[in-house]
Protein backbone atom coordinates (compact mmCIF):
# COMPACT_ATOMS: atom_id res chain seq x y z
CA UNK A 1 0.00 0.00 0.00
CA UNK A 2 1.43 3.32 -1.10
CA UNK A 3 1.71 5.88 1.67
CA UNK A 4 0.47 9.41 1.16
CA UNK A 5 3.53 11.26 2.46
CA UNK A 6 1.97 14.67 1.91
CA UNK A 7 -0.99 13.73 4.10
CA UNK A 8 1.33 12.28 6.75
CA UNK A 9 3.36 15.50 6.72
CA UNK A 10 0.18 17.56 7.15
CA UNK A 11 -0.82 15.44 10.15
CA UNK A 12 2.67 15.78 11.62
CA UNK A 13 2.61 19.58 11.34
CA UNK A 14 -0.91 19.81 12.78
CA UNK A 15 0.08 17.63 15.76
CA UNK A 16 3.27 19.65 16.26
CA UNK A 17 1.36 22.94 16.40
CA UNK A 18 -1.33 21.49 18.68
CA UNK A 19 1.14 20.04 21.20
CA UNK A 20 3.21 23.24 21.02
CA UNK A 21 0.09 25.26 21.82
CA UNK A 22 -0.59 23.16 24.92
CA UNK A 23 3.04 23.20 26.08
CA UNK A 24 3.45 26.94 25.51
CA UNK A 25 0.23 27.68 27.41
CA UNK A 26 1.72 25.94 30.45
CA UNK A 27 5.00 27.82 30.00
CA UNK A 28 3.10 31.11 29.71
CA UNK A 29 1.40 30.44 33.05
CA UNK A 30 4.75 29.79 34.75
CA UNK A 31 6.72 32.58 33.08
CA UNK A 32 7.39 35.96 34.74
CA UNK A 33 5.71 39.07 33.37
CA UNK A 34 9.12 40.75 33.07
CA UNK A 35 12.74 40.05 33.91
CA UNK A 36 16.15 41.64 33.49
CA UNK A 37 17.86 38.26 33.18
CA UNK A 38 19.06 37.70 29.62
CA UNK A 39 17.78 34.47 28.05
CA UNK A 40 14.71 34.09 30.26
CA UNK A 41 11.45 34.18 28.30
CA UNK A 42 8.62 36.29 29.69
CA UNK A 43 4.86 36.09 29.19
CA UNK A 44 5.04 38.36 26.13
CA UNK A 45 7.35 35.91 24.35
CA UNK A 46 4.99 33.01 24.99
CA UNK A 47 1.96 35.11 24.04
CA UNK A 48 3.45 35.58 20.56
CA UNK A 49 4.19 31.88 20.14
CA UNK A 50 0.76 30.84 21.45
CA UNK A 51 -0.96 33.29 19.10
CA UNK A 52 1.02 32.04 16.12
CA UNK A 53 0.40 28.36 16.91
CA UNK A 54 -3.33 28.99 17.35
CA UNK A 55 -3.57 30.91 14.07
CA UNK A 56 -1.47 28.22 12.37
CA UNK A 57 -3.93 25.53 13.44
CA UNK A 58 -6.82 27.64 12.12
CA UNK A 59 -4.92 28.21 8.87
CA UNK A 60 -4.44 24.46 8.40
CA UNK A 61 -8.17 23.87 8.75
CA UNK A 62 -9.18 26.56 6.25
CA UNK A 63 -8.56 24.69 2.94
CA UNK A 64 -10.89 21.84 3.97
CA UNK A 65 -13.55 24.36 4.96
CA UNK A 66 -13.17 26.19 1.64
CA UNK A 67 -13.49 22.89 -0.22
CA UNK A 68 -16.64 22.02 1.71
CA UNK A 69 -18.31 25.43 1.68
CA UNK A 70 -17.33 26.82 -1.73
CA UNK A 71 -16.40 23.56 -3.52
CA UNK A 72 -12.83 24.68 -4.16
CA UNK A 73 -10.16 22.20 -5.19
CA UNK A 74 -6.63 22.73 -3.84
CA UNK A 75 -3.82 20.85 -5.63
CA UNK A 76 -1.92 18.57 -3.24
CA UNK A 77 1.38 20.26 -4.12
CA UNK A 78 -0.05 23.67 -3.20
CA UNK A 79 -1.32 22.31 0.14
CA UNK A 80 2.08 20.75 0.84
CA UNK A 81 3.90 24.03 0.17
CA UNK A 82 1.34 25.90 2.28
CA UNK A 83 1.76 23.55 5.26
CA UNK A 84 5.55 23.54 4.86
CA UNK A 85 5.52 27.34 5.04
CA UNK A 86 3.40 27.28 8.21
CA UNK A 87 5.78 24.79 9.82
CA UNK A 88 8.87 26.83 8.92
CA UNK A 89 7.32 30.17 9.90
CA UNK A 90 5.51 29.22 13.10
CA UNK A 91 7.15 26.19 14.67
CA UNK A 92 10.72 26.62 13.45
CA UNK A 93 10.61 30.41 13.22
CA UNK A 94 8.82 31.39 16.42
CA UNK A 95 8.78 28.35 18.73
CA UNK A 96 12.33 27.17 17.91
CA UNK A 97 13.61 30.77 17.46
CA UNK A 98 14.99 30.27 13.94
CA UNK A 99 14.22 33.94 13.26
CA UNK A 100 16.98 34.81 15.73
CA UNK A 101 19.26 31.79 15.35
CA UNK A 102 19.46 31.57 11.55
CA UNK A 103 20.39 34.65 9.59
CA UNK A 104 17.89 35.67 6.89
CA UNK A 105 15.35 33.00 7.92
CA UNK A 106 12.55 35.59 7.81
CA UNK A 107 13.81 36.92 4.47
CA UNK A 108 13.76 33.44 2.92
CA UNK A 109 10.21 32.78 4.13
CA UNK A 110 8.88 36.12 2.91
CA UNK A 111 10.44 35.57 -0.52
CA UNK A 112 8.78 32.16 -0.67
CA UNK A 113 5.41 33.50 0.54
CA UNK A 114 5.49 36.31 -2.03
CA UNK A 115 5.83 33.73 -4.79
CA UNK A 116 3.19 31.44 -3.30
CA UNK A 117 0.65 34.25 -2.96
CA UNK A 118 1.34 35.35 -6.53
CA UNK A 119 0.42 31.80 -7.59
CA UNK A 120 -2.87 32.22 -5.74
CA UNK A 121 -3.30 35.49 -7.66
CA UNK A 122 -3.32 33.52 -10.92
CA UNK A 123 -5.96 31.23 -9.42
CA UNK A 124 -8.13 34.21 -8.44
CA UNK A 125 -8.49 35.06 -12.14
CA UNK A 126 -9.86 31.56 -12.77
CA UNK A 127 -12.17 31.67 -9.75
CA UNK A 128 -13.61 35.06 -10.70
CA UNK A 129 -14.32 33.72 -14.18
CA UNK A 130 -15.64 30.38 -12.83
CA UNK A 131 -13.13 28.49 -14.94
CA UNK A 132 -10.36 25.94 -14.44
CA UNK A 133 -8.14 27.82 -16.90
CA UNK A 134 -7.18 31.42 -17.57
CA UNK A 135 -9.67 32.80 -20.12
CA UNK A 136 -7.97 32.92 -23.53
CA UNK A 137 -9.11 36.52 -24.16
CA UNK A 138 -7.05 37.82 -21.21
CA UNK A 139 -3.53 39.00 -21.94
CA UNK A 140 -0.85 36.92 -20.16
CA UNK A 141 0.86 40.20 -19.25
CA UNK A 142 -2.32 41.49 -17.58
CA UNK A 143 -2.80 38.25 -15.64
CA UNK A 144 0.84 38.27 -14.49
CA UNK A 145 0.55 41.92 -13.44
CA UNK A 146 -2.62 41.15 -11.48
CA UNK A 147 -0.89 38.25 -9.69
CA UNK A 148 2.06 40.50 -8.81
CA UNK A 149 -0.19 43.26 -7.45
CA UNK A 150 -2.33 40.73 -5.58
CA UNK A 151 0.73 39.32 -3.80
CA UNK A 152 1.98 42.79 -2.85
CA UNK A 153 -1.42 43.76 -1.49
CA UNK A 154 -1.56 40.67 0.73
CA UNK A 155 2.00 41.40 1.86
CA UNK A 156 1.01 44.93 2.91
CA UNK A 157 -2.06 43.65 4.78
CA UNK A 158 0.19 41.16 6.60
CA UNK A 159 2.49 43.94 7.78
CA UNK A 160 -0.56 45.93 8.96
CA UNK A 161 -1.71 42.84 10.87
CA UNK A 162 1.72 42.48 12.51
CA UNK A 163 1.88 46.16 13.43
CA UNK A 164 -1.66 46.11 14.87
CA UNK A 165 -1.25 43.03 17.06
CA UNK A 166 2.24 44.02 18.16
CA UNK A 167 0.58 47.13 19.62
CA UNK A 168 -2.52 45.44 21.06
CA UNK A 169 -0.87 42.34 22.58
CA UNK A 170 2.66 43.62 23.09
CA UNK A 171 4.14 41.14 20.61
CA UNK A 172 7.27 41.34 18.50
CA UNK A 173 6.20 40.03 15.09
CA UNK A 174 7.84 42.97 13.34
CA UNK A 175 11.07 42.21 15.19
CA UNK A 176 11.58 45.75 16.48
CA UNK A 177 13.18 44.09 19.52
CA UNK A 178 16.08 41.67 19.76
CA UNK A 179 15.66 38.30 21.47
CA UNK A 180 16.91 39.81 24.74
CA UNK A 181 14.14 42.49 24.50
CA UNK A 182 16.50 45.31 23.49
CA UNK A 183 14.40 47.74 21.44
CA UNK A 184 15.81 48.88 18.12
CA UNK A 185 15.52 52.53 17.14
CA UNK A 186 15.39 54.57 13.95
CA UNK A 187 16.15 52.86 10.66
CA UNK A 188 17.05 49.57 12.39
CA UNK A 189 13.53 49.29 13.81
CA UNK A 190 12.08 49.62 10.28
CA UNK A 191 14.48 47.19 8.65
CA UNK A 192 12.46 44.01 9.21
CA UNK A 193 9.22 45.46 7.83
CA UNK A 194 10.83 47.05 4.79
CA UNK A 195 12.93 43.98 3.99
CA UNK A 196 9.77 41.84 4.21
CA UNK A 197 8.05 44.04 1.63
CA UNK A 198 11.10 44.09 -0.65
CA UNK A 199 11.49 40.30 -0.73
CA UNK A 200 7.70 39.85 -0.99
CA UNK A 201 7.99 41.90 -4.18
CA UNK A 202 10.94 39.86 -5.40
CA UNK A 203 9.23 36.51 -4.85
CA UNK A 204 6.03 37.77 -6.46
CA UNK A 205 7.93 39.18 -9.44
CA UNK A 206 9.76 35.90 -10.13
CA UNK A 207 6.55 33.84 -9.89
CA UNK A 208 4.63 36.34 -12.04
CA UNK A 209 7.35 36.18 -14.71
CA UNK A 210 7.26 32.38 -14.69
CA UNK A 211 3.46 32.52 -14.88
CA UNK A 212 3.62 34.95 -17.80
CA UNK A 213 5.96 32.65 -19.75
CA UNK A 214 3.82 29.64 -18.88
CA UNK A 215 0.63 31.30 -20.15
CA UNK A 216 2.11 33.00 -23.20
CA UNK A 217 3.94 29.96 -24.50
CA UNK A 218 1.48 27.37 -23.10
CA UNK A 219 4.08 25.60 -20.96
CA UNK A 220 1.60 24.48 -18.29
CA UNK A 221 3.93 25.20 -15.36
CA UNK A 222 1.79 27.56 -13.31
CA UNK A 223 -1.50 25.84 -14.12
CA UNK A 224 -0.53 22.79 -12.04
CA UNK A 225 -0.87 24.92 -8.89
CA UNK A 226 -4.22 26.52 -9.74
CA UNK A 227 -7.04 26.49 -7.20
CA UNK A 228 -10.35 25.98 -8.99
CA UNK A 229 -14.01 25.45 -8.21
CA UNK A 230 -15.15 21.85 -8.47
CA UNK A 231 -18.08 21.19 -10.77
Amino acid sequence: MKRDWKKIFNQFVFATLLFSLIYLSVRWYLAPAATEVVGIRVKGDYTLMITQCFLGIIAMLLPAQFEKRWHLHFPSTMIFLYVLFLYCAIYLGEVRSFYYKIENWDTILHTFSGGMIATIGFSVICLLNNSQKIPVDLSPAFVALFAFCFALTIGVFWEIYEYTFDGILGLNMQKFMLEDHTQLIGRMALEDTMMDLVVDSLGAAVTSLIGFISLKYKKGWIEKLFIYRSK
